[in-house]
């Protein structure tokens, strides 16, 4: 599913799935949250090098904490971001990841989109505003390719509190069918909630349900535990 390359951005070693061929990571401890301590979050509008966000991944089916990730900003141009991930307590776990400057994802190592996987910030953010989706995904490693369709809404201007802190957010809610492109009868949903503060440029909560032949796999909720400017 196109969603696992989302999935994958947060916990690509968290899950066994279609488009991650990593496994989880035994449970790492989480780094103690360090949030600003003005009351307001540090503004981090404009993406630069060493910025940094860390989240917690859990599997809400089971309650467990499956990973800590950290994504970090290694290089910044007019069209791209590239991130490192790293898995905390676990050197040599992780990833890099190019994503577009409204944080649509291009490649996540294993999988190429086209052009995008779809799933940009598109601003300016206003409650109701909603926009297709519409992607291909081609995995080098196993020749697969998906093709992707859907929508996505703002549903709501709500504040949000993480061991970060609290944080305006939108809540942005997106359902997304991914087909086989050689076999279009196999197929998977993807529903997904993410809370994004524009104030730090990045997600502090997402939420999600994927499903595949009619039946869940997978339930995950991805939380900000810290976040800060190089």
């Amino acid at each position: 599913m196109i969603r696992c390359g989302l999935l994958a951005t947060f916990c690509l070693l968290a899950f066994a799935n279609p488009l991650s061929a990593q496994t989880a990571p035994s449970p790492a401890s989480p780094p103690t949250a360090s949030a600003p301590s003005s009351d307001q979050p540090e503004a981090m509008e404009d993406p630069q090098l060493g910025d940094h966000w860390t989240y917690e991944v859990r599997d809400e089916i089971t309650g467990d904490l499956k990973s800590t990730i950290t994504h970090t900003i290694t290089d910044v141009s007019p069209k791209e971001i590239a991130v490192r991930l790293d898995v905390v307590g676990k050197p040599g776990f992780g990833g890099y990841f190019i994503y577009g400057r409204s944080w649509e994802m291009i490649n996540n190592g294993h999988w190429r989109y086209t052009p995008s996987d779809g799933l940009a910030i598109r601003g300016p953010l206003t409650v109701g505003k909603s926009w297709p989706i519409k992607a291909g995904a081609f995995n080098s490693s196993s020749a697969v390719s998906l093709k992707t369709s859907g929508t996505a809404k703002v549903t709501a201007k709500e504040t949000v509190t993480t061991r970060a802190g609290t944080f305006d957010v939108f809540k942005i809610e997106t359902s997304i069918e991914s087909r086989n492109a050689n076999d279009t009868t196999k197929k998977s949903v993807s529903e997904e909630q993410i809370w994004y503060a524009p104030a730090v440029d990045h997600w502090v909560k997402r939420s999600s349900v994927d499903r595949s032949e009619g039946r869940v796999r997978y339930r995950t909720v991805v939380e900000l535990v810290e976040y800060g400017r190089r």
